[in-house]
């Protein structure tokens, strides 16, 4: 049976619909930096997302290939994860006045046996298997990061993403009752130096977010998505909204 973190780690993928707290571990995942309306029609988050599956997919099938990674172990996909931010102060998803001032880091996470190494040859496998994406591939728009988030505080939501500021509010009275504080990063100008609301380098991003599995000083609104979102209703969507937190 193929290895699905999502049963391993339910802690961290399958919350209940109340708040708690959890100490999330370093991962590794693959990541694509950027800026702008997720609802786009071909915008930049929308080849994002069609990086990371395209990457992700193809070290998952190469069981199939004549190469496998080190250490290969059959498994299922993660769940697409997104780190979102925008305009002034800490962003925490609950007002969103312009989605084309949002930017995001979004992320599926990988196995261990996913390296560096790993990367430069899925990388090249990708490219041949969907040729539209390979100049980005090419270019190192999707790198691997690893880091780790620390001590957060999470809940599922169930529903439309415009309905998420409910269920923000549920959390953000949790963590006062527990003598918690949000450590999320201060908007407008990111730690990675760079206006929120502006194109900038995605690279920067990803340095501030590549820890080695430490936790960066970067902590920002985190989602997962479980199950596609590219294929699900809004009113069936099932979103883990995670905030990082601190002792006051």
């Amino acid at each position: 049976m193929a290895y699905d973190f999502k049963r391993a780690f339910r802690d961290l993928y399958q919350p209940k619909d109340k708040p708690e707290l959890v100490d999330v571990p370093a991962m590794t995942f693959a990541a694509v930096a950027g800026s702008g309306d997720p609802n786009e029609e071909g915008g930049r988050y929308q080849r994002a997302l069609s990086l990371l599956y395209a990457f992700s997919y193809t070290v998952k099938m190469s069981k199939k290939g004549t190469w496998q990674p080190e250490g290969y172990f059959d498994y299922v996909v993660p769940p697409l994860e997104g780190l979102w931010w925008a305009g002034s102060g800490a962003f925490d998803g609950a007002s969103i006045a312009d989605k084309g001032a949002l930017s995001w880091v979004s992320l599926i996470r990988q196995p261990d046996f996913v390296t560096p190494e790993v990367l430069d040859r899925v990388h090249a496998d990708a490219a041949k298997k969907k040729p539209e994406l390979a100049e980005a591939l090419d270019a190192g728009e999707l790198r691997l990061v690893r880091f780790a988030e620390g001590p957060c505080v999470q809940m599922l939501h169930v529903g439309p993403y415009d309905t998420e500021p409910e269920t923000i509010a549920v959390l953000s009275a949790f963590v006062a009752s527990e003598g918690l504080a949000v450590d999320i990063a201060e908007g407008g100008e990111s730690p990675a130096g760079h206006a929120a609301t502006v194109p900038f380098d995605p690279g920067a991003m990803l340095d501030a977010l590549d820890r080695d599995g430490a936790v960066p000083e970067v902590r920002l609104h985190h989602e997962l998505y479980l199950g596609d979102p590219r294929k699900t209703t809004p009113e069936r969507l099932r979103t883990v909204i995670r905030h990082p937190v601190k002792m006051v």
